[in-house]
This record gives structure tokens, C-alpha cells and sequence, in this order.
């Protein structure tokens, strides 16, 4: 991000930049800019725009997982369960790298939700099926 000013980069601006990026199938983009900001009381604000306007996109991978990890609300769970199976799908379809399968299963296993082992369970299977290698 080429922007200097800390007042712009503290301001809505940034939520607006990030809803282009997404809106713009860009998603990876907004999740840099993220990274990049320092913490303020936008940045939770930031991180809730990712991860809905991503879903909503089909740009699943962001966001979820920390929002999850910094608040146990079982919303947050509900939306990582659903980018994680988002993006599940994506693999299947050949949209997504194999490879993907791999983190998604990281995230999974980094949540305490039992509904996860089965999850789990139903990835492994489908890329042992699918040679895809995943350990």
C-alpha cells in the first residue's frame, strides 16, 4: 500500500480500499492490508469486513480463523466452518490449489468446536481418495 498518511490509513478509507479488493475478487490484497495496519480501533472492524464481503464473494480463505481465535463467538466458528468447507469445495472443483487442503486443515485443527474432527475426517478421506498428499 503506497499510502503514507497515518490519519487515511487510520480512517474508513482502509475498509473502503478493502471492500474494492474483495469486491474485485482481490482478496489476498485486503488481507495485506490488514496485515500491514497497525492496531487501532479500525482494525476489528477491518478484519469483520474481510471476512464477511469475502464470504459473500466466495473469497473464503481470510479472516475468519483470527476472528474466531480473538472472540469465541459460535457465529465466528459457524463462518470459519463454512470458508473451510468454501474453500474445500473450491479444491474439488479445481479452483483452488490442492495444496490449499492442507492449511484449511491446519485452521481446522486449530479450533476446540467438535464438529471439526468430523470435518476433518471427510478431507482426508476425499484427498487420500484423490492422492493428495495432506500430512
Amino acid at each position: 500500500m503506497l499510502i503514507q498518511s497515518e490519519k487515511i490509513k487510520n480512517d474508513y478509507t482502509c475498509l473502503w480500499l478493502a471492500r474494492c479488493y474483495i469486491m474485485n475478487r482481490k482478496a489476498r490484497l485486503a488481507w495485506e492490508l490488514y496485515l500491514k495496519m497497525e492496531t487501532s480501533g479500525e482494525l476489528f472492524s477491518l478484519l469483520q469486513l474481510i471476512a464477511n464481503d469475502g464470504y459473500k464473494m466466495g473469497q473464503f480463505y481470510y479472516a475468519f480463523d483470527v476472528l474466531e481465535r480473538l472472540d469465541p463467538n459460535p457465529e465466528y466458528w459457524e463462518g470459519k466452518r463454512g470458508a473451510c468447507v468454501g474453500v474445500f469445495q473450491q479444491i474439488i472443483a479445481g479452483h483452488e490449489p490442492r495444496e490449499t487442503l492442507r492449511d484449511i486443515l491446519q485452521i481446522l485443527r486449530n479450533t476446540g468446536n467438535p464438529q471439526m474432527e468430523y470435518i476433518i475426517r471427510v478431507m482426508k478421506k476425499w484427498a487420500k481418495d484423490n492422492r493428495v498428499p495432506v500430512s
